[in-house]
């Protein structure tokens, strides 16, 4: 009997701290200004919130096979989450003119397409306010 109530408080508490982290989340996706920021709120916010649902499930419920195949899920998640997330940043940092600002950064070696679609020329592209149009402004910038 004590035990049953030990495991519904754990899960309780798991539950509870997850949605904690998604609000902490959805907030921080929101009121970020800088790009880069949100990505990252929302990318840790939801993989640590996923494992805490899936934990509470585990506790609630006992681990049976349903709960090995969810966790086969989490770990897909966690390998790929982190991945999606970089990938974005990646873009953010190669293509936003206006990072310079934000980030320091050198000229960074880009590849560029060429008339032949399987090969890329790497050339040394500047990167910086002189290719920048200062009279636009970031997103959240005032």
């Amino acid at each position: 009997m004590i035990g049953e109530w030990i495991m519904f408080i754990l899960c309780a508490v798991c539950l509870i701290t997850a949605m904690i982290l998604f609000t902490a989340a959805a907030l921080g996706a929101n009121r970020f200004g800088f790009i880069m920021n949100r990505i990252h709120a929302g990318g840790i916010g939801d993989t640590l919130g996923l494992f805490l649902i899936a934990l509470s499930i585990i506790l609630g419920d006992g681990f049976h096979m349903a709960e090995v195949k969810m966790c086969f899920i989490i770990i897909f998640m966690w390998f790929t989450a982190p991945v999606s997330s970089h990938i974005l940043i990646q873009v953010e940092y190669f293509t936003n003119a206006h990072l310079y600002d934000y980030v320091e950064r050198d000229a960074m070696e880009i590849p560029e397409r060429t008339e032949d679609a399987g090969t890329a020329e790497t050339a040394a592209v500047p990167v910086g306010p002189d290719i920048a149009d200062s009279s636009t402004k970031m997103e959240g910038e005032r």
